[in-house]
C-alpha cells in the first residue's frame, strides 16, 4: 500500500519491532515520527530509512503526558497531522513474587506499556477522526492471554490492561473511519528476550518457566520480527478498514494463536 502523506508516529522506534515497523512505513511512503527516549539510538534508526524518506526524531519520555503533548505539537509542525500510530514501546518489568517486588518498577511496566499508549492514542486520535482515516496498532502480547502464574504480574497486569484499553477506544471509534486493533508481535529474539534471559538467569530455579522460554525461542531462532512488520502493514490497507478492537497474530507464528475476545459476549441482563 503506497501510504505517501499519511504520517506515521512509531513509538519505540530506537530498537526492536519499533525499529522495524518505522522502516516498513517508512519504505511504503509513510513521513515517519521516531519516538524513544534515547536520540542517539533513534538517529540509527533514522540512518535506517531508505534515502529520501521523510522522518523526524522526537525524544520524548512516554510516561509523561506533557511530554506526549510536546511530540504531538513537534510531529505536526514539522510533518504535519499524524494518521497512523504504532504503540511498540515496551519494557518487561520486574520477574518476582508481588510480596518482594520493586513497587518503582512494577509501577514504571505499567506506565510504559499501558499509560503511555493511552496518552499517545489521546494526544494524536482527534486528527485521525478529523481527517476520517487512521490506524492505531498497539503491540499487546500473549502474555495478557496465558493463564496466570508467579513472577509476572507486572508485564502480562499492563498488557491484559493495554488490551482492555484496545476495546474500549475501538467502540468509540466505530464510523469513524479510524480503526485500533492490538497485536501479538510473535515469540522474537529481540533485546527483551535478552532481558528476561538474564533476569531468569539470576533467579535460578524459581525462574524455570522463562528459561525454558528463552531457551525454546533460542533453539527456534524465534519469529521473525518482519512478520510482525507485515501485520502492521496488512492493517493499513483499505481491506483492513473493518478490522477494529481485535487481537491479532502473525502469520504461522511458532504459537498458536490462543482465544481471546474475538466472539461476541453475552448481552449484559440490563441492555436486554
Amino acid at each position: 500500500m503506497n501510504l505517501s502523506g499519511k504520517v506515521a508516529v512509531v513509538t519505540g522506534a530506537s530498537r526492536g519491532l519499533g525499529q522495524r515497523v518505522a522502516i516498513r512505513l517508512a519504505n511504503q511512503g509513510a513521513p515517519v515520527a521516531l519516538l524513544a527516549r534515547g536520540e542517539a539510538a533513534l538517529r540509527e534508526t533514522q540512518r535506517m530509512l531508505p534515502a529520501g524518506a521523510s522522518s523526524l526524531v522526537v525524544p520524548v519520555d512516554l510516561a509523561k503526558p506533557e511530554s506526549i503533548d510536546d511530540a504531538k505539537r513537534i510531529v505536526e509542525r514539522e510533518l504535519g497531522v499524524a494518521r497512523i500510530l504504532v504503540n511498540a514501546a515496551g519494557v518487561f518489568g520486574p520477574i518476582d513474587l508481588v510480596r518482594n517486588s520493586d513497587p518503582d518498577a512494577w509501577i514504571e511496566t505499567i506506565q510504559i506499556n499501558a499509560i503511555a499508549p493511552y496518552l499517545a492514542c489521546r494526544a494524536f486520535v482527534s486528527g485521525m477522526i478529523a481527517q476520517g482515516w487512521g490506524r492505531i496498532v498497539n503491540v499487546s502480547s500473549a502474555a495478557a492471554l496465558h493463564t496466570p502464574g508467579p513472577l509476572n504480574s507486572a508485564y502480562a497486569t499492563s498488557k491484559a490492561a493495554l488490551n482492555h484499553f484496545t476495546r474500549h477506544l475501538a467502540a468509540e471509534l466505530v464510523g469513524t473511519g479510524v480503526t485500533v486493533n492490538a497485536i501479538h508481535p510473535g515469540d522474537v529474539k529481540t533485546e527483551m528476550w535478552a532481558d528476561i534471559k538474564a533476569k531468569s538467569a539470576r533467579l535460578g530455579r524459581a525462574a524455570a518457566g522463562f528459561t525454558q522460554w528463552v531457551d525454546w525461542v533460542e533453539q527456534t531462532g524465534g519469529d521473525d520480527p518482519e512478520k510482525a512488520a507485515d501485520l502492521v502493514a496488512d492493517l493499513m490497507t483499505d481491506q483492513a478498514a473493518s478490522i477494529n478492537g481485535r487481537f491479532l497474530w502473525i502469520k504461522d507464528g511458532l504459537q498458536s494463536p490462543i482465544p481471546s475476545w474475538d466472539q461476541a459476549g453475552e448481552l449484559q441482563p440490563w441492555r436486554r
